[in-house]
């Protein structure tokens, strides 16, 4: 479906990777882990939480984002053979309060609050994961507010979080669109009835599985281009 700007009056980002960088957790190891190379412990801890996410929705075994982030990295340390205090890994885990914001965020999203959209983060993480983001990333002012997985106890990609969303903005679906530098979330927002704008950050293939995107864009600057129109 071709993106349809004119339809939207409303904004949902997702938080992590799409406004915060995860891979600043790659520093986190670094400093607490007698570790060369700290990124493919990066890679498995961010690949289990995502795994765990899916899993709990279909065990209906939910447990908040921080819990699960901590569980995917107590499992990702013991994969690659390191063995940390449990007061290490918690200041490892507590990168997640503070994560590097990306360059286009503030900008792009002052721009289209004063193009009037209502803007909102729309994120598996608990509200205080989420609070600690929004004061970092200094978007306090712009959005409306956030809405997180925890207020349903369950999360992306199930369609009645981006229902829950819809109610919550007070914005009919099909005038929504979803913003994620995730494919499954993308996919998800799609399936619900958003619009759904994948930001190809890292210029990575589409996923061949599932549909397409409405919009692909390399960064924030070109969606507010584009609903600027």
């Amino acid at each position: 479906m071709a993106f349809e700007p004119d339809r939207v009056r409303t904004v949902t980002f997702d938080s992590y990777s799409t406004l915060v960088d995860v891979d600043a957790t790659v520093a986190a190891l670094a400093d607490h882990a007698d570790i060369d190379d700290p990124d493919p412990i990066s890679r498995t801890w961010r690949e289990r939480s995502m795994q765990y996410t899916l899993v709990a929705n279909h065990l209906e075994s939910y447990e908040t984002f921080y819990e699960i982030n901590r569980d995917a990295l107590a499992y990702a340390l013991a994969a690659h053979d390191i063995d940390l205090p449990a007061d290490e890994r918690e200041e490892i885990l507590a990168v997640y309060h503070e994560l590097e914001v990306f360059d286009d965020v503030r900008e792009s999203i002052e721009r289209l609050h004063e193009a009037g959209y209502d803007t909102y983060v729309l994120s598996n993480g608990n509200p205080d994961m989420l609070d600690s983001m929004v004061e970092h990333a200094d978007i306090g002012d712009l959005v409306v507010d956030t809405i997180s997985a925890d207020e349903l106890g369950t999360f992306k990609p199930d369609a009645d979080l981006y229902r829950h969303a819809a109610g919550r903005t007070g914005t009919p679906l099909d005038e929504l669109v979803h913003v994620s530098a995730l494919w499954f979330d993308v996919q998800g927002a799609i399936h619900a009835g958003m619009q759904g704008v994948w930001l190809d950050r890292k210029g990575t293939p589409w996923e061949p599985f599932g549909a397409e995107p409405d919009l692909i864009t390399e960064g924030l600057v070109e969606l507010a281009d584009r609903l600027e129109e």
